[in-house]
This record gives structure tokens, C-alpha cells and sequence, in this order.
């Protein structure tokens, strides 16, 4: 059973009622990863993820934090905090180092996550970034989670 982070942008595509190509896609993908995987998956999320979804601007937010009722709030210790700020320092993540993608990105690595579930191909789950990742969290003694899109590792 892997443990899994899914970050807010998961959440967001699976409530989504876009109707573009591309919204569409990544709700059918979340949606299948939700019905086919999460019942194999530790599943893990952190005070981030809820804040972000609460956002008063979030569309359909009601609909995404029920999602999250029964999943696991990792805590957002000064560990955390620290990773978070050396990532943002390192220029791994953008800021600010308080909140957003490199809050995700810290919580998934302090509490050994193995895989982070997103649809933010900019910051996140971007292949350019991953070697960088992986040396900093090497440097700091902790293993880098995989962070992909839902359909990458489990082809739902």
C-alpha cells in the first residue's frame, strides 16, 4: 500500500465542471484514479490542501472537501516549514515559502510520502524539476516523493 499525497489540484479536477478538452480529460482521469485506486492507497493530505480548497473563490469547493472527510491530515510541523523554505530558496518550488506548492512538496517529503498526485505540470508534477528535487532532498538526508499526474502510474 503506497502512501499517497494528493494535492489540491486533484481535488479541484475531480469536482470540475469545465467543459474544455482539457478540464474534461483530467476530471475522467481523477475521477477513475478516485473509483479504482484509493481503496489500495494510504491516502494523505495537509492543512494546506484544506486551506487552499476552502478559498471562499475555490468553484465547488463543498463538493471537493467532502472528498477529503476520511483522509489523513499530515501536520505542518517546522520541519516541514524548513524543507518548505529551503525549497522555495533553492528555487525548486515558487514562493512564498508559507503556503502553496512548496508547502505540498515539504509535507510529501518530511512524512516520506512516495507519491504526490497532481495536475500542476507547471510547478509540481514537471519533469524538469525532478532532478533538482531529488539532489536537494539527498543534500537535506530525506527521499524525494514521485510527484506525477494521476494516470501516469496507474494508467487509470
Amino acid at each position: 500500500m503506497a502512501r499517497v499525497y494528493l494535492e489540491t489540484s486533484f481535488f479541484s479536477a475531480c469536482v470540475s465542471d469545465r467543459t474544455d478538452a482539457a478540464s474534461v480529460y483530467r476530471r475522467e482521469q481523477s475521477r477513475q484514479w478516485w473509483a479504482r485506486q484509493r481503496e489500495r492507497h494510504q491516502l494523505l493530505i495537509s492543512p494546506e490542501v484544506l486551506t487552499e480548497l476552502s478559498n471562499p473563490v475555490f468553484p465547488l469547493a463543498d463538493l471537493a472537501m467532502k472528498m477529503t472527510v476520511e483522509i489523513e491530515i499530515l501536520p505542518l510541523t517546522q520541519e516541514v516549514r524548513g524543507v518548505a523554505k529551503i525549497l522555495v530558496g533553492e528555487k525548486v518550488m515558487p514562493g512564498p515559502e508559507e503556503s502553496g506548492d512548496a508547502v505540498h512538496v515539504a509535507a510529501a517529503i518530511v512524512h516520506r510520502v512516495e507519491y504526490v498526485l497532481s495536475w500542476n505540470v507547471r510547478h509540481l508534477a514537471n519533469m524538469n524539476k525532478l532532478e533538482h528535487l531529488r539532489i536537494i532532498c539527498q543534500r537535506l538526508g530525506y527521499m524525494p516523493p514521485m510527484i506525477t499526474t494521476p494516470e501516469v502510474v496507474w494508467g487509470t
